[in-house]
């Protein structure tokens, strides 16, 4: 670990945490940037790291010990994956598995679903992915149009499912999606959002890969719901407090998702300031010019400055502040994206054309940083939220 990567928040981190970080570099490092990209080439999945990180506990870590998870929470998921991110290597079906649909069914799910699912999303033998995003609406919950009806009246009729979703990760390897239908509310008539377990072999359940440049191990799907039949309780939790379950999952989905860049932007770090320190044209390695190091460090210092908001993002959520939270980690989610896009753009300059070849792993980055900026949300829409929320001015929409 190089010096740009090894100055870790300690002050704000726990001995158990701190332990945490340097077992899961560890881990990171026995793979590596390497091994993810032969697996990409592969066109194959990280299983052998998703299965070493689920038997050393990582991957259930935020999940409750009673359904075999780790007890903590999102600070504790957190860094595990900003350091295997760090190590060249992110998982990123952490952030949807555990940290969505894990925390959702671990807060608001029945005692059976909790029972069904949490032990499998701990130990890395169940996966489920999340369905938000759909072609006319994007993430925004109030446009969402795929919608839930009963077949039939009374509490165990089942549900009928039908709509679209769009850029859902690893619905092939996934043993279920989490679902956000909305449901008619039967005093006001007004559609309301609710999530539903769908299982992946569900019938009327089909799924399209979407053509991507972006080169990752996960792959993306078009979703198509034609009358999916669900089962009572294919539902989570309450049918009317779907928006504040909705959220309780969105809230560590933007954790994570900072981690990820954070990772990202550290592993691009390490790799340029290594060359920058044994590079040598003239007399001196390229990195004692100002014009190499000082954007390097304005690097590192706003990908620090993005882990203490993610830092703190995570401690009100698992403090149970999700107000907080949510401020908080789309704030982190923001500050993390810009971070990582600026390292990695800067640590293939420094590198130059070697920057650009596959010995160096950087330029892959290249497009995959721009996942931090634009998913789960975009930048502009967490500047609409802090703008409205944060500063109170009015909305334009």
């Amino acid at each position: 670990m190089t010096a740009a990567s090894s100055t870790s928040s300690t002050v704000l981190e726990t001995e158990e945490q701190q332990a945490l970080r340097a077992a899961v570099a560890a881990l990171g490092k026995r793979y590596g940037r390497d091994y993810m990209t032969s697996v990409v080439r592969d066109g194959a999945h990280p299983r052998e790291l998703w299965a070493d990180a689920a038997k050393l506990g990582y991957l259930g870590v935020n999940l409750p010990e009673e359904y075999g998870g780790g007890g903590g929470g999102m600070a504790e998921l957190s860094i595990v994956l900003e350091e295997l991110g760090a190590a060249g290597s992110p998982l990123l079906m952490m952030v949807v598995s555990p940290a969505i649909c894990g925390t959702v069914i671990a807060r608001f799910g029945t005692e059976d679903q909790k029972r069904a699912w949490l032990p499998g999303l701990a130990d890395g033998s169940l996966t489920m992915a999340f369905g938000i995003t759909e072609p006319d609406a994007g993430s925004n919950s109030h446009r969402i149009t795929t919608t839930a009806r009963r077949d039939g009246s009374g509490p165990d009729a089942d549900w009928l499912l039908t709509g679209r979703k769009v850029f859902v990760s690893g619905v092939d390897i996934a043993d279920a999606t989490l679902v956000v239908g909305r449901t008619e509310d039967a005093r006001t008539g007004r559609l309301k959002p609710c999530l539903f377990i769908v299982p992946r072999e569900a019938p009327g359940f089909g799924r399209t890969p979407i053509d991507m440049e972006l080169q990752a191990p996960e792959k993306q799907f078009e979703l198509v719901l034609d009358d999916v039949r669900l089962p009572a309780d294919a539902l989570v939790g309450d049918e009317d407090a779907g928006l504040l379950q909705l959220f309780a999952g969105l809230n560590p989905e933007r954790i994570m998702t900072a981690a990820f860049g954070i990772g990202m932007g550290r592993y691009a770090l390490d790799r340029a300031v290594d060359y920058a320190r044994t590079r040598q044209v003239w007399k001196e390695p390229i990195g004692a010019h100002q014009a190499i190091a000082h954007p390097l460090a304005q690097a590192h210092i706003e990908l620090e400055l993005a882990r203490l908001m993610m830092q703190k993002a995570a401690r009100l959520y698992d403090d149970g502040d999700d107000i907080g939270a949510g401020e908080a980690a789309n704030m982190a989610k923001y500050a993390a994206g810009e971070a990582c896009v600026k390292a990695v753009d800067q640590a293939v300059h420094t590198l130059g054309g070697n920057g650009l070849t596959r010995e160096y792993g950087l330029a892959s980055l290249i497009t995959a940083a721009r996942v931090a900026r634009i998913a789960p949300v975009s930048r502009e829409m967490i500047l609409n939220y802090v703008s409205h929320q944060s500063l109170g001015l009015p909305k334009s929409y």
